[in-house]
């Protein structure tokens, strides 16, 4: 199977993406928990306008980072592993699984408390993150590994956007929505005439994004919606869709989601941090992302291909598809931000914990995916040697 250029260009894209988010991170934590503490923590909180600089990343920077989410799909569905229903079978029932059996997981110790709202923080996967540890493999990585990831994990955030969508929407201004979609339909309109400017379709996201802000729906949907009227065509270099996507690919990967991380991780630790590990709430998260995630990808793959909906790539085991399933553990960015809108009229403090399951939980998915597949993995070099004896 060869790499398209898009594709690699997005791997490798993601891949330093990944370990510079692994790097912030662990800076963030650093300040967060030195004497410079209180300052740190007090600046993500300061107000500019009416909202804090933490929440115009969360709710403003995050839209174009699903815009990018959205333009991906699109090639994916158009062009990419998605394009075939056989070929994307795999994916999309392993991202189902990835979804399904954490979240039952997380409901099995949380239903009928005040924390049952955080279902959906163990559903996702952390692309850059997820793909940064694949790619530290090197050549020992088949290519339908890469691509069954990358699909699984972009299936994934749709997945999350779709709860963010349906589940965390308190109270909805009709008005404003109906706005919003009107706008959207005024650029689909313009998609259908070959209207290839971006332009329009940027100033009118920046309209939907307001409108759809003040609705109460979460802003961040409108980066998805606006992806799917950008004018797609051919899907050649010159298109709308082509030029937007390899224009985000650097912004976002470099500096939008090591914003959001180095806000969102900036946690004060306590002494007694893993007290709050014993609530039901964080076993949930740290079970869901640890065992759930590569139960629930690896059954319901496994499951897809027993059926006969698809067939297993020939350079991939059913041991390296539990290895991806580990990865998908990765939360982290989807995770936290799922976090922030699950549990914000609940306190600080239950956001504090999840924060730390979160973090916890991925370091172990990571570390135990990376060691899983380096031990099952052959590197190119001996698969080469085996092949000529």
């Amino acid at each position: 199977m060869k790499l398209t250029k898009t594709f690699k260009a997005f791997f490798e894209s993601e891949k330093s993406g990944g370990l510079l988010l692994l790097f912030v991170t662990i800076v963030s934590m650093l300040l967060a928990n030195s004497s410079f503490q209180t300052e740190y923590i007090a600046f993500w909180g300061t107000d500019i306008g009416s909202h804090s600089i933490t929440h115009w990343i969360n709710d403003g920077l995050m839209a174009i980072f699903f815009l990018l989410i959205g333009l991906e799909l699109e090639r994916e569905m158009y062009q990419g592993e998605l394009s075939s229903i056989k070929n994307a079978a795999l994916p999309i029932f392993g991202a189902l699984g990835g979804m399904v059996v954490p979240a039952g997981i997380f409901l099995l110790l949380n239903f009928g408390t005040i924390t049952q709202n955080g279902a959906g923080i163990p559903m996702a996967t952390d692309i850059a993150f997820a793909i940064g540890i694949l790619s530290l493999l090197g050549n020992r990585v088949p290519t339908s590994l890469k691509v069954f990831l990358t699909a699984l994990a972009v299936i994934d955030d749709l997945g999350a956007i779709m709860v963010i969508a349906i589940f965390y929407t308190d109270t909805i201004a009709y008005m404003n929505l109906l706005i919003a979609f009107a706008i959207m339909g005024g650029l689909f309109i313009l998609n259908r005439r070959k209207v290839h400017s971006l332009i329009p379709y940027l100033i009118g996201g920046a309209a939907m994004w307001y409108f759809m802000l003040n609705s109460g729906v979460h802003a961040t949907v409108t980066g998805v919606l606006l992806a799917f009227v950008i004018p797609f065509g051919d899907g050649g270099k010159k298109t709308s869709s082509y030029r937007l996507q390899h224009f985000l690919h650097y912004p976002v990967a470099f500096f939008i989601l090591p914003l959001f991380a180095i806000a969102n991780t900036c946690i004060a630790i306590n002494s007694d941090w893993h007290e709050g590990l014993n609530h039901p709430n964080t076993i949930g998260i740290m079970l869901g992302l640890v065992v759930g995630k590569p139960l629930g990808i690896w059954l319901f793959s496994f499951l897809a291909v027993s059926l006969g909906i698809c067939t297993l790539p020939r350079d991939l085991k059913w041991s390296t598809i539990l290895g991806a399933g580990m990865l998908g553990g990765i939360g982290f960015t989807m995770s936290i931000f799922i976090t922030l809108l699950a549990f914000k009229n609940d306190g600080e403090e239950v956001i504090t914990y999840s924060k730390i399951a979160i973090l916890v939980a991925s370091f172990i998915a990571g570390t135990i995916g990376f060691l899983w597949l380096k031990f099952n993995l052959k590197p190119a070099k001996a698969k080469k040697q085996s092949k000529k004896v």
